[in-house]
C-alpha cells in the first residue's frame, strides 16, 4: 500500500468515523475557565485526566486563579500535586505560569499559542488544548501519545516527533476540525486502539487501516521507559508538554 498516496482519503473516511463514534467530542479535564483548564493540562502531562480531577478541586480551593497561585509556597503546592507525578517540576512550571499570567498579562490567560508558549510548563501541545478548549481557537492540532499513536497507525503520519506530527494532520484534516480531532483521537485511543492490544476487531477502521507500528524507540516500551521516576524523556515531557 502506498501510504503517502492514499493519506488524504484516509484522513477523510478516519473523520467520518470518529465523528460517527464520537458526535460530541469534549475534554476529560474538569475546568471552568482558560485558567484551570491551563492547569489541569500541565498536570496531566504523564497522568490520567481521572488523577488530575482528583486533584485539581483542592488546588482550585487553595489558590483560586494565577494571582493566588503565583504566592503560593512551593512545598505546599507540591504536597497537593503530589499524586500527579514530577510534583515538583510540575510546581515549578505552575509557579511560573501564575506569575507570567499575573504580571505580564493582568491575570488573564493570554489567547494565541505565541503568548501561550511563553508561560512555564507549556509547549504546543499545551497551548492548542487551551485555545480550543477555552477560546474556540484552531491554531494548531494538539498531539499526545493517543493522537501520535493512532495517526501513525492509520499510515497518516510516518513521524514521530509531535511537531512534524502535528504539521502533517493539519494539512490531512480541516482546520475547524483540528480541536475536536484531538479530543475523539483520544477517546479512541482509551476505548479502542491502545497502545499494546488495540482492540481491532471493534474498529469501524479496520477495513482501511494499514495497522503500521512506529520504529523502535518511540513505541509502548519507550514510553514506559520514560514515564517511570527519574526517566530522561518522560521528566522532559513533564517539564513542557
Amino acid at each position: 500500500m502506498n501510504t503517502a498516496d492514499s493519506r488524504p482519503a484516509r484522513a477523510q473516511k478516519t473523520l467520518a468515523a470518529l465523528q460517527a463514534r464520537y458526535p460530541r467530542p469534549e475534554t476529560h479535564l474538569n475546568s471552568r475557565n482558560a485558567w484551570e483548564l491551563l492547569v489541569a493540562t500541565v498536570l496531566a502531562a504523564q497522568c490520567t485526566d481521572a488523577r488530575v480531577n482528583t486533584i485539581t478541586p483542592e488546588l482550585f480551593r487553595r489558590w483560586p486563579g494565577p494571582a493566588e497561585l503565583a504566592e503560593a509556597p512551593q512545598e505546599e503546592l507540591e504536597s497537593v500535586i503530589h499524586a500527579a507525578g514530577f510534583f515538583r517540576s510540575k510546581a515549578r512550571n505552575l509557579l511560573a505560569a501564575a506569575r507570567r499570567v499575573r504580571d505580564v498579562y493582568k491575570g488573564e490567560v493570554p489567547d494565541t499559542l505565541e503568548q501561550l508558549i511563553t508561560l512555564g510548563g507549556v509547549a504546543r501541545k499545551t497551548a492548542n488544548v487551551v485555545l480550543f478548549g477555552a477560546f474556540g481557537v484552531n491554531q494548531g492540532l494538539a498531539v499526545d501519545t493517543h493522537v501520535k499513536r493512532i495517526s501513525y497507525r492509520l499510515g497518516l503520519t510516518e513521524q514521530t516527533d509531535p511537531v512534524a506530527v502535528e504539521q502533517e494532520l493539519m494539512a490531512l484534516f480541516p482546520q475547524e476540525e483540528w480541536g475536536n480531532v484531538n479530543h475523539r483521537m483520544v477517546w479512541f485511543g482509551r476505548d479502542v486502539c491502545h497502545a499494546r492490544k488495540p482492540l481491532c476487531g471493534h474498529c469501524e477502521m479496520a477495513d482501511f487501516c494499514p495497522r503500521l507500528e512506529p520504529p523502535k524507540g518511540s513505541g509502548p516500551r519507550a514510553a514506559a521507559a520514560g514515564r517511570r521516576p527519574g526517566g530522561r524523556n518522560g521528566a522532559a515531557r513533564a517539564r513542557k508538554a
